[in-house]
């Protein structure tokens, strides 16, 4: 078996952890964004449905823990699609052009890449539930030991498909663009309709019906969805309103997860077999 996949999955590890700024950096942003932009708006909600009845028989949570799913993937969203500029990089110094006229398949580039933005979002995600939770996140409460190793499972497996998606779309536009400006600019307009057609900050239930639509196929709201399932419950009610998610729909966003990323894999491998770098 061909393991070459495993040194560019490697070598991005290192890259990741060796750049102290950008290793800094992408750990401490997502719990700033908890810390500051949670607690702020979970003060201001709090206030604001002071005088909501609460549900009989139904866990309340704070806007905090119901923002707590959003952040996570918020930053899995934008590690991925960032994820392939490494790729960009490669081929305007002129390693890419090496690597592909190497024995190395070119497929395994894309696997490589695509396993070290999972592990980096796996990385993530740790650290901010941890500092999340610091913060008064209700993640996992009143969870057994193996429920929570369970929940962690799900969120897990919930974040790798997601992330292996996004990062297959990014490895894309990076092997097609030939600015870092231009894929910079494409993968910002990228994630402003990504993010605020889910359900991350805020319910998507109040969309207009195009939004709401958008939001149901958004993999964005399918990966909150999961993290909320697993780490809240399958029914709770958070700023003045009820959820609920049961078994077959939280199967439902794991398929179009996984159907996301196979899709995005089957386009990034396009792109890989027909790209010339001189």
């Amino acid at each position: 078996m061909h393991k070459g996949f495993l040194t560019i999955y490697w070598r991005d590890m290192l890259r990741f952890v060796r750049f102290r700024t950008l290793l800094f950096t992408s750990l401490v942003q997502p719990a700033l964004w908890l810390a500051f932009f949670g607690v702020a708006m979970s003060n201001n909600f709090e206030r604001l449905t002071a005088t909501m009845q609460v549900i009989p028989g139904v866990r309340a949570v704070g806007y905090l823990t119901f923002i707590g799913a959003g952040v996570i993937a918020m930053t899995t969203l934008f590690t991925s699609l960032f994820g392939g500029t490494v790729l960009l990089f490669d081929k305007n110094w002129g390693l890419m052009r090496e690597t592909l006229s190497s024995p190395l398949p070119r497929i395994h580039i894309i696997i490589g890449i695509g396993l070290s933005a999972m592990t980096k979002s796996f990385i993530q995600a740790t650290v901010i539930m941890v500092f999340g939770l610091l913060l008064g996140v209700q993640f996992f409460e009143g969870y057994t030991a193996i429920q929570v190793l369970v929940s962690l499972f799900g969120i897990m497996l919930f974040i790798g498909a997601f992330s292996l998606g996004f990062l297959f779309l990014s490895a894309a536009i990076a092997i097609t663009m030939e600015s870092p400006e231009g894929m910079q600019a494409v993968i910002t307009l990228l994630t402003m309709p990504f993010f605020f057609t889910s359900n991350a900050l805020y319910p998507a239930n109040s969309f207009p019906p195009v939004l709401r639509a958008l939001s149901t196929v958004n993999p964005l709201t399918h990966l909150v969805s999961g993290i909320r399932y697993f780490a809240i419950g399958s029914e709770f009610s958070s700023i003045g309103l009820l959820y609920t998610y049961t078994q077959g729909e939280v199967i439902v966003s794991f398929l179009a997860l996984l159907a996301f990323a196979g899709i995005m894999f089957l386009i990034a491998r396009w792109r890989f077999t027909r790209v010339t770098v001189t």
